[in-house]
């Protein structure tokens, strides 16, 4: 597995400006939105599951896990943006995620924050 695969968050050229913080130098805040948030749930793979379980025993990284949780991540800030850009921001602040196991039959990725509208000083 490349680098590529183990990372995340937007390119260059997204029209929603995703952050984790509370603002954005040069930038303020014109409307205030409110929450979006992006939600995915994914099964365990029976497979990665077995191979997962035989790595614990021995230690190391579980890469298969590794790069499906990347993958979950992803989906779930894509959805996020798309619930911003549907509701008219430009941006989303205090940008965050939360990973919970699903009733052991998955893995519930939440991507949230403030959808807001920016305009530059």
């Amino acid at each position: 597995m490349g680098i590529e695969e183990y990372g995340g968050g937007q390119g260059p050229e997204s029209d929603v400006l995703v952050v984790t913080t509370n603002d954005v130098p040069g930038y303020r805040v014109e409307k205030v939105i409110g929450e979006v948030f992006g939600l995915t749930v994914r099964s365990r793979h029976i497979g990665s599951q077995i191979g997962a379980g035989l790595k614990s025993m021995i230690g190391g990284e579980l890469k298969g896990l590794t790069k499906t949780l990347v993958e979950t991540r992803n989906q779930a800030m894509e959805r996020l943006v798309e619930q911003a850009r549907a509701r008219g921001a430009n941006g989303v602040l205090a940008f965050r995620f939360d990973v919970t196991d699903a009733q052991d039959v998955g893995t519930e990725v939440c991507a949230y924050g403030t959808a807001v509208v920016l305009a530059r000083e």
